[in-house]
């Protein structure tokens, strides 16, 4: 899988987790290069609070479109750390 913003990828990896429709991609499968920590946060009733990171890419940034679970409850162990997109970020094979 690959996620894809402004013309670039963004991340790439055959190990996903499919967790309600999204690809959470392993950390270490990321261009964190493209990655802008955010203060936003959300709360999951069933993963726990999630954390965002915003995308720039030349001289365009892309608000909140990446998220995580740092501390995910034991549910969602499978998918700590991970990240997935949205906002306009392509997930495609």
């Amino acid at each position: 899988m690959k996620a894809l913003w402004n013309g670039v990828i963004i991340a790439e990896s055959d190990e996903t987790e499919i967790v309600e429709g999204n690809h959470y991609f392993p950390p270490q499968s990321v261009d964190t290069d493209y990655l802008e920590k955010s203060e936003f946060t959300t709360t999951c009733p069933w993963k726990g609070k999630a954390s965002y990171y915003s995308l720039k890419v030349g001289d365009k940034t892309n608000e909140n479109a990446a998220w995580y679970y740092p501390e995910p409850s034991d549910a969602a162990k499978n998918i700590k750390n991970y990240i997935a997109f949205w906002n306009g970020v392509e997930v495609v094979e």
